[in-house]
């Protein structure tokens, strides 16, 4: 084990921007900062939505330029994390066919239907344990089935290993991201050939499966010449799925913890050894996806922060501010937040998954007419629909750490929160008051830190499984500890009002069709 400090570059994607992160490693020091930022702006044409990818991987080379300006010493390599389920086709000469197509998209609109013609929900499910959303990779290919864009493609890459591609020159397909497609058997960690031929989906439009900590090339000499970066720079594979690398990131210190990844979504689960394929599972809606060092993510995806943020944009668009609803003005997010605090608890609470929630715009309205359909009153101001909000998501997290430990088997005594949704002290807290467990917050940058720890093991510079990786976090992150507190039995009785839909709702899968992803 190497004892000087080394420097790791994090390539880390999100919905709304992408970050190049380096992070400083030696034994007992782990410290991140930020070379460079950029936005994620997708782009409807033609009346289908895609992501801009060549503007997101020129941000990438922007970015790896100025880690190149502010390191005084070569990165040891590079790690990619991204979204999950979206790809690239590629032609025979490794062009790029067209812009991959946004989940948000509506295409895929009536593939659940097709593909459960051929294999039912409960089939699929004993067969990949992944929970049934209407944009996994499965349901974008059979869209796309007959596209020329498909007919023609050569190599399908999923985005992280698309820009890992384009910087190397070298196809693979990394295993956690891979897991999302509904491609993957999770007890075999190998692809689902009987589901890929009963759908007619060609598994060889994929590269072979990489491993996180695995070599996934080396940067090529136009891209070292762009970004100023000495040679030779590897990539290696890591957690490129953005949640599998957040999970690295928990800085847990038992094996006794749920953990919360917070963000545009919150994605709420178990870390266990292996999936869960039960009926049971499957109509709770929890996703099996895989994991770092052979683990399984056992989770539920929640519509997490997002509702917040079109709440906050339909009110900047109409000019209100936090407690009046004609007054001009920009949104103040503390200020909304702090007013949202001294809010009446619990007055009204919406089913965070409900896929009425999913759309952009209106969000707003939505929630209030989910209210009425409730029986509840009506939030008036945006502090009580930002109450609403996050009284939902609290419940929500309450609600899928019991189901979890409830399908698995497990005890969990510590929530860790990690990603953007940390920094949301009242969301934290009141998470801590749903569940009745002590909620530990941190860190931040979840993602790119797990990101970081897996190359740093790959080249050496520290050792261990994911405990010790977990150890040096506890040690060099900022945490902060949320304690339980008020009436628990009140989260009881708001549950109870939202009872009959979501067991409804749970039966038939959530709708079988319209549950959201990360």
């Amino acid at each position: 084990m190497s004892t000087k400090e080394h420097r790791f570059a994090a390539v880390d994607l999100g919905a709304s921007s992408g970050r190049v992160i380096v992070g400083e490693v030696a034994p007992e020091r782990l410290t991140l900062h930020e070379a460079h930022r950029f936005p994620n702006q997708p782009t409807r044409v033609l009346g289908t939505l895609h992501w801009n990818i060549l503007s997101l991987y020129q941000g990438i080379l922007n970015g790896l330029k100025a880690a190149a300006r502010t390191t005084t010493h070569p990165l040891t390599s590079i790690g990619i994390d991204t979204w999950a389920v979206d790809y690239g086709l590629l032609a025979a000469d490794g062009t790029l066919l067209a812009n991959p197509v946004h989940y948000r998209d509506t295409r895929t609109t009536n593939a659940p239907e097709k593909v459960a013609k051929v294999l039912s929900p409960q089939a699929l499910y004993a067969a990949t344990g992944i929970q049934h959303l209407p944009f996994n990779t499965i349901y974008q290919l059979i869209s796309a089935q007959g596209t020329p864009a498909l007919t023609a493609a050569h190599r399908l890459l999923l985005i992280p290993d698309l820009i890992s591609y384009w910087l190397t020159g070298e196809p693979g397909t990394e295993l956690t991201n891979a897991s999302t497609t509904q491609l993957i058997d999770p007890r075999t960690r190998d692809w689902a050939t009987p589901v890929a031929q009963a759908l007619g989906i060609d598994l060889a439009l994929f590269p072979p499966l990489r491993h996180p900590g695995e070599p996934a090339g080396t940067l090529r000499q136009e891209v070292l010449a762009e970004t100023g970066l000495t040679t030779p720079v590897p990539v290696t594979a890591v957690g490129s799925h953005d949640t599998a690398s957040a999970v690295v990131g928990v800085p847990a210190t038992a094996p006794d913890f749920a953990y919360i990844a917070t963000g545009t979504w919150s994605l709420a689960g178990l870390e266990l050894d292996a999936p869960v394929l039960t009926e049971a599972s499957r109509a709770a809606n929890f996703t099996n996806e895989l994991g770092v060092d052979g683990t399984v993510r056992y989770l539920r995806n929640i519509m997490g922060l997002w509702m917040l943020q079109e709440c906050v944009r339909a009110w900047e668009t109409q000019g209100t501010t936090a407690t009046q609803t004609t007054q001009t003005t920009n949104t103040d997010l503390t200020a909304l937040l702090q007013a949202a605090a001294q809010a009446t608890p619990l007055r009204s609470v919406v089913d965070a998954g409900d896929p009425a929630f999913i759309a952009p715009h209106h969000m707003p309205d939505r929630i209030a007419d989910a209210c009425r359909r409730t029986g509840q009153p009506v939030p008036r101001t945006p502090a009580e629909t930002t109450r609403c909000v996050l009284d939902s998501l609290a419940l929500a997290h309450r609600r899928a750490i019991d189901d979890a430990v409830r399908l698995s088997g497990r005890t969990v005594r510590t929530v860790h929160i990690v990603g953007g949704g940390v920094h949301n002290a009242l969301l934290c807290q009141l998470t801590a008051d749903a569940c009745g467990l002590p909620v530990i917050a941190g860190p931040a940058e979840a993602a790119a830190l797990g990101n970081v720890l897996v190359q740093a093991r790959a080249a050496g510079v520290i050792s261990g499984g994911l405990s010790e990786l977990r150890a040096l976090l506890h040690s060099t992150q900022p945490l902060r500890q949320y304690e339980p507190t008020g009436d628990h039995s009140a989260w009881d009785r708001a549950a109870a009002r939202l009872g009959d839909a979501q067991v409804t709702r749970a039966a038939t899968g959530l709708g079988d069709e319209e549950e959201p992803c990360a």
